[in-house]
Formats: C-alpha cells, sequence, structure tokens
C-alpha cells in the first residue's frame, strides 16, 4: 500500500482534511506534528520561502525518522505546516499537497487541492474543490453509528439538528434561530428530533436548545462527544447553521439525508461560506431553509476529482522542484 506523510499542526479541522485526502486515495499515512518556535520564526518561513531557503530551524516537531523509503507522498492543511511540508517534500525528495489555499507561500507545490470559494489562480497544479475534504471511510461512519446507538435507541425515523454559533462573517440570533427551529418541528412531526451544539455555540443558543423538546440533546460545552457521523448515518433529514463549511461538506457528501441549512445573519456579503452554501445548492447538495422543508439529497464524491488530479502512477509528474537551501 502507497503511505503518505500527514504534516500536522494539531488543529483538527486541518489535519482530518488530511486524513480525508488519503482515505478518498486509499493510502495508508503516518502524522508528523508541527510547531513553529514562535511568531517571528513564523513570519520567516513566509519570507525565507520566497528567498528558497528551507531550514529546519524555524520549527519544532515530533520524532520522526526521515526514511524517504517509508513514504510515496507528503500532504498538509493549514498556513503552519506549509513551509515544513516544502522543506521535508526537498529533503526526501518526495512529491508533496497542500489542502487549502497556501496564501503568502508560492505556489510550487507538487498539487494543491483548494476549496472553489478561495477563488485560487488558474494553475495546472491547483484543482478547486466544491466543497471541503472530509474522511470517507466507512468503517468509521459504522462504528460511530454503534458508539451513538449505545447512547441513545432510536424509536423512529429522525431529522437531526446540527447547531453552530457565530463566526468571523455571521452571527447566530438566537430570537430568530428560536423561530426557525418552531418552524422545523411543525414540518417534521412524526420524526425524531436530534440536536448537536458546537465549540461556537453561546450559552444563550444553548439556553434555547435545551428549552425545546429534542429526543437526544448533546451540548458540546457539557460534552464533548461528536454525534455527527451518526446523524449523516441514520437521519432521513440533517438542518445545519450556515457557519461551519466543515459540518456543511460533511452532511453533504455522504449519507442519504436531504440537507436544511439555516443562515445565520451574515455580517460581510458575499463571502465564501455563502459561496460554498450557493454552489451546493446549485448542485441539489443543500436546501437553503425558507420555511419549507427542501428534497436536497444529491451527495458530492470526490474521490474521482482527487484520482484525476493526484496521479501516484505518474511519479515524476509528481516530483516537486528541488533546490537546496543555502549552507546545507
Amino acid at each position: 500500500m502507497k503511505r503518505a506523510l500527514i504534516i500536522s499542526d494539531r488543529k483538527p479541522g486541518h489535519v482530518n482534511q488530511s486524513i480525508a485526502f488519503c482515505k478518498h486515495l486509499g493510502l495508508d499515512y503516518e502524522v508528523i506534528e508541527i510547531a513553529y518556535k514562535s511568531r517571528f520564526t513564523k513570519a520567516l518561513s513566509y519570507l525565507f520561502d520566497r528567498l528558497g531557503i528551507y531550514t529546519e530551524k524555524l520549527f519544532t516537531h515530533s520524532d520522526f525518522k526521515f526514511q524517504v523509503s517509508d513514504f510515496n507522498l507528503i500532504v498538509s492543511a493549514g498556513s503552519t505546516t506549509y513551509y515544513p511540508n516544502k522543506l521535508l517534500a526537498r529533503k526526501l525528495a518526495l512529491p508533496n499537497v497542500a489542502i487549502l489555499h497556501p496564501k503568502g507561500y508560492r505556489l510550487d507545490f507538487t498539487h494543491i487541492l483548494c476549496p472553489a470559494y478561495d477563488h485560487p489562480p488558474k494553475r495546472s497544479n491547483i484543482t478547486e474543490l466544491p466543497l471541503n475534504l472530509c474522511a470517507a471511510d466507512p468503517a468509521f461512519f459504522a462504528e460511530k453509528t454503534a458508539e451513538f446507538k449505545g447512547r441513545h435507541t432510536p424509536k423512529k425515523k429522525a431529522v437531526g439538528f446540527i447547531i453552530g454559533g457565530d463566526n468571523a462573517i455571521s452571527k447566530m440570533e438566537p430570537e430568530a434561530l428560536q423561530k426557525q427551529l418552531e418552524q422545523l418541528f411543525a414540518l417534521t412531526k412524526g420524526l425524531e428530533r436530534w440536536v448537536t451544539t458546537s465549540r461556537r455555540t453561546s450559552a444563550e443558543v444553548e439556553a434555547l436548545i435545551e428549552s425545546m423538546p429534542f429526543d437526544y440533546t448533546l451540548i458540546n460545552s457539557r460534552d464533548a462527544y461528536n454525534p455527527i457521523p451518526a446523524f449523516i448515518q441514520l437521519c432521513e433529514r440533517l438542518v445545519v447553521t450556515s457557519d461551519s463549511a466543515s459540518m456543511i461538506s460533511e452532511c453533504a457528501s455522504f449519507g442519504t439525508a436531504s440537507v436544511d441549512v439555516l443562515m445565520n445573519r451574515q455580517l460581510k456579503t458575499p463571502n465564501k461560506f455563502e459561496e460554498l452554501i450557493y454552489g451546493l445548492q446549485a448542485q441539489n447538495a443543500v436546501h437553503i431553509f425558507d420555511g419549507s422543508l427542501g428534497s436536497a439529497d444529491q451527495k458530492i464524491d470526490l474521490a474521482p476529482l482527487l484520482s484525476g488530479a493526484v496521479d501516484l502512477s505518474n511519479k515524476s509528474k509528481l516530483m516537486p522542484p528541488i533546490k537546496k537551501a543555502p549552507g546545507s
């Protein structure tokens, strides 16, 4: 089996996309954790990359033996990882993949997988994705579904509510959310209603959620368990708020549920979340809730797009430019 080295910045939203990439392509993987020694050394990484200087002195990493024979490529997501990604690709003479837009760094990765809403430049080594990468492992979903059933035994069909909170460009207003939830309760009579909140959910919204007669309630601030994979597998309908690209992408990628999106109040428009949601709505993968339920149940399969973009059978096509750092 081909193997990938994943560079992690310890942020789940980033490393999970790298893992998802490996799962989609059937790659085994190992994770190395990276951290800059200071904000100054991270700032230096942008300058050094521009100058073609690559040195391990800028960052620390978990124990790892640099043996090229162990890996076929390097992959990472997140600004902390891009400079180490390039350094290790050169040191190990391996192709490298960057996930998300490596803004501020030269775009000379072997390949870049970037959400379309980031408007990357048109280049032969950049593939635009209609949504975020999410893990596509049937065994993972089966395990999480069984785990959820140990917490709650479904008695009938269900609708899952996935509630986030404020982000940099939108605000969740409890009064507006309460109205939406009341409408949805009226529209989903006869179904169980399950709900989970997130790390961004405010105490006021948590109190609102607890005041409503959900059949299953998970308050993230008190219980970090994640029932979303089980919701995706078990629910016939999913309702997700507009503040998380990863939550929306998961709902639009897996399972068979119809997906309705509850729009938070947008502080800045247009923005990348709106672009993601409108793009998925055009593909009938989500429906923006307008007081009525939609029938958007088309799932986006990234595997063919990834396989076409990253051809592991042709190593010469994937090799990054090799350039020794001065003094190395």
